[in-house]
Formats: C-alpha cells, sequence, structure tokens
C-alpha cells in the first residue's frame, strides 16, 4: 500500500462499523458517526492517513441545511465524501443549537458512509445490485484490481453472472 487510493480501499475493505444503535420505534438497528470514527480510527492509525470532517450552513431557497465534508489525506493527496441533512430549527423539543448539531452529525455521518463505502441500509441482509452504471463500479473493480476477490465483493452486492465474468477476468 503506497497510494491514497490503495490505503483507501484498503480501509474500505476492512471497516466494520457495527449497528450499535437502536430506534425501539421503528424496530431496527442503525449506527452513527460515533461509531464509523470508532471503527476507522485504528486503521487511520495502521495506514498514517488523517480524516478531518468539517460542515458548512448552506440554504437553498427557503431550505436550510449542513453540508459535511470527509477529507481523507496523506498529506499529500485528497480524498473526500459528502453528505447532506436539512436543519429544522422549529423541531418540537430541541433548541436552534441541538437542531444544527443533529443536522450535522447526520450529515458528517453520510459523508463518512461514502467516502468509506459503508452501506446504511436499514435491512442489513439488503444488497444492492451491482452494475456497470452503479455509482460504485469503477470502486469495486479498483478494489479488485487491488487484491480483493469476487467474494469480498459478494459481502456489498448482489453480483450478476455478467458482472461476475467482468471482475474475474481482472484478476
Amino acid at each position: 500500500m503506497k497510494t491514497l487510493a490503495e490505503k483507501l480501499v484498503y480501509i474500505q475493505g476492512r471497516l466494520k462499523a457495527p449497528k450499535s444503535q437502536r430506534n425501539n420505534f421503528g424496530n431496527y438497528n442503525y449506527r452513527n458517526q460515533e461509531d464509523i470514527l470508532e471503527a476507522v480510527k485504528p486503521l487511520l492509525q495502521e495506514t498514517g492517513l488523517k480524516l478531518i470532517l468539517s460542515d458548512e450552513i448552506k440554504e437553498v431557497g427557503s431550505i436550510i441545511y449542513t453540508e459535511a465534508l470527509a477529507t481523507l489525506s496523506d498529506g499529500v493527496k485528497e480524498e473526500y465524501g459528502r453528505g447532506q441533512a436539512g436543519i429544522n430549527v422549529s423541531k418540537k423539543g430541541m433548541d436552534m443549537a441541538q437542531s444544527f448539531g443533529s443536522s450535522s452529525s447526520y450529515a458528517r455521518k453520510y459523508a463518512l458512509n461514502g467516502l468509506f463505502l459503508i452501506d446504511d441500509n436499514k435491512d442489513a441482509d439488503a444488497k444492492e445490485r451491482l452494475t456497470q452504471k452503479h455509482p460504485k463500479f469503477k470502486q469495486v473493480v479498483q478494489a479488485m484490481k487491488g487484491g480483493y476477490t469476487l467474494r469480498d465483493i459478494e459481502q456489498k452486492y448482489v453480483v450478476p453472472n455478467d458482472i461476475r465474468e467482468q471482475l474475474t477476468n481482472l484478476s
């Protein structure tokens, strides 16, 4: 592992961020920003990479939202993940600071999800179908070239036969 891209693929393949939070009302488990950060810190230390999270408050029309940026850096190059979350300043039971903080946490979680390829489906068994048009297809190809196996890819995706053949020919 020498390049930032190789290190990112390494982290993406090994990061396990369990859904340790529980929503009893919706009857499902989920992960929050803290769960992801706790899981990724040892991998950052191992690879020598730095992760920075930042927010920016934006407004489009009458909608106010937080845009979070997760920046992964080796000191020379950077990779990014972005996430957005609306801000409801009149949410019942929250003051303005809590509303902005909640939006920030949510946006950062989704920025981290995007950067580290974390599947955040409520149903842990639900897998996306991998196609050439899938937004993560190029990253999957890069992972396969970096030493991942078809079995590793099938942990996260349903891989149709035509895509399986393509990926098998890469190794």
